[in-house]
């Protein structure tokens, strides 16, 4: 048994591991895009190992850096089955979608060629039900909750031996999501470690923070502008400000109706969200409770979602004219590229402008240089200064952060044998690594 790292090793994005069953079979978990520094390092998408032998691909979940080179794939002939979650199954075409108009080929009949291709190899999975794969080897998918759908995989050998995929672990205080559980066991760990260095803010400081810069954008008619990736981020948002405007009504004994714009300007998050209210079955605990009183929590009074291009360019510009003041929610969530850019571009300069990360932000994208709070930064070849108020939020972010990873590992009935860090920079995979081989794991 061994495995190979394709992307997402030695960095963060491009996630694609090959595990060696034996001589002649293996398997792929994620098939993932290189962004920022990754993309540099790794400037051709097209896929160049050797397909033979491969039996099935894992999706962990429907995030591009995990499965935006699925079209490649396909073209360089893979023709085996896909297993994923249910909610992933539902969510990849629109991703798939997306990614190709983006990057691959506008043509309205290759898009449909290639999602029908894909629909025929996915095999949605039921979360803790075993799966047989190809003789001797079992799967089984456990819920992750990094986003709607985000799957650990248990792999089971011939042997009994077992090796678990970690996927991109979600925090313990996502809005919508339960936090992730353990397995029993493993005997070998492939593990994320993506914020392994770092704390993220609790759920009462997270929402306090928002609300902090929610309320001065009341006060001074500002725009606050959070680029945020379409699936899962975008709904956690709109999960929190329904509350945080809630409770503002409440104590002001005014409706904000008319008072302040949400617009949500990115029609694949519009999307995801409208799968994500028909699949409330797989929300976490508090999202539940909640709509034992609110049947539309991701829906409220001030929301606007913006479609068409024309509608964006026309909001952009009303946005700029208004004095109401206005969050936006846009991709995206890197800032390189999308709608956010525009929204950016006219309001970055402006000192009652506040911009809120609430997500990774890979070197060498603009929202890598917008945070570390330079002068001015390049969006679409020209520079804008910077004079907005610049923000980051880890309590929003959907990876677990360390000590909810420390949890993940010592949650195992039996210590895991051997654990591989992947998806995390050097400093945050060092950190990790430290305090895991501190606590009495074997980290290779």
């Amino acid at each position: 048994m061994k495995l190979i790292h394709h992307g997402a090793h030695r960095g963060v994005t491009g996630s694609c591991h090959q595990l060696f069953i034996d001589d002649q079979r293996s398997l792929l978990v994620d098939c993932g895009t290189f962004q920022g520094r990754d993309a540099e390092r790794h400037p051709n998408p097209e896929i160049e190992f050797p397909l033979s032998g491969i039996f099935a691909l894992l999706l962990t979940h429907v995030h591009i850096d995990h499965v935006g080179r699925l079209p490649y794939l396909i073209a360089a002939g893979f023709d085996r089955p896909i297993y994923c979650s249910r909610p992933t199954a539902e969510l990849l075409p629109l991703v798939m979608e997306d990614s190709l108009r983006v990057g691959f080929s506008r043509g309205r009949r290759l898009v449909d060629t290639f999602l029908k291709k894909v629909d025929r190899l996915l095999r949605p999975l039921t979360y803790g039900e075993w799966r047989e794969t190809t003789a001797g080897v079992r799967i089984r998918p456990r819920p992750a909750g990094h986003v709607l759908g985000s799957t650990i995989f248990e792999i089971e050998l011939s042997d009994g031996r077992i090796v678990v995929f970690s996927g991109d672990l979600g925090p313990a205080s996502a809005p919508l999501l339960n936090p992730p559980v353990s397995p029993p066991r493993a005997d070998w760990l492939i593990l994320e470690s993506t914020y392994g260095n770092r704390r993220h803010a609790n759920q009462t400081d997270r929402v306090a923070e928002l609300e902090a810069v929610i309320n001065k954008t009341l006060s001074n008619g500002g725009v606050t502008i959070i680029p945020s990736f379409s699936l899962g981020r975008t709904q956690d948002l709109l999960f929190e400000l329904n509350q945080i405007f809630a409770a503002y009504e409440s104590r002001q004994h005014r409706s904000l109706l008319k008072q302040v714009d949400v617009i949500v300007d990115s029609p694949l998050a519009s999307r995801f969200t409208e799968i994500y209210k028909m699949m409330t079955r797989y929300w976490g605990d508090e999202a539940q409770r909640m709509l034992e009183y609110d049947d539309q929590p991701l829906v409220f009074e001030n929301l606007v979602t913006v479609d068409s291009h024309e509608e964006h360019r026309d909001t952009v510009q009303y946005l700029a004219q208004s004095k109401i003041p206005a969050v936006v929610i846009a991709g995206s969530g890197m800032c390189s590229g999308g709608r956010v850019v525009h929204y950016l571009k006219r309001f970055i300069g402006k000192p009652e402008t506040d911009i809120i990360f609430v997500g990774y932000q890979a070197h060498g994208t603009p929202g890598y240089y917008i945070l570390r709070k330079g002068e001015w930064v390049q969006l679409d070849g020209k520079r804008f200064e910077i004079r907005a108020a610049v923000h980051q939020m880890t309590g929003y972010s959907a990876h677990a952060d360390q000590a909810d990873l420390i949890r993940f590992v010592e949650g195992f009935e039996d210590r895991p044998g051997r654990i591989r860090l992947v998806h995390g920079e050097e400093a945050a995979k060092e950190a990790l690594a430290a305090e895991l081989t501190r606590l009495g794991h074997v980290v290779d």
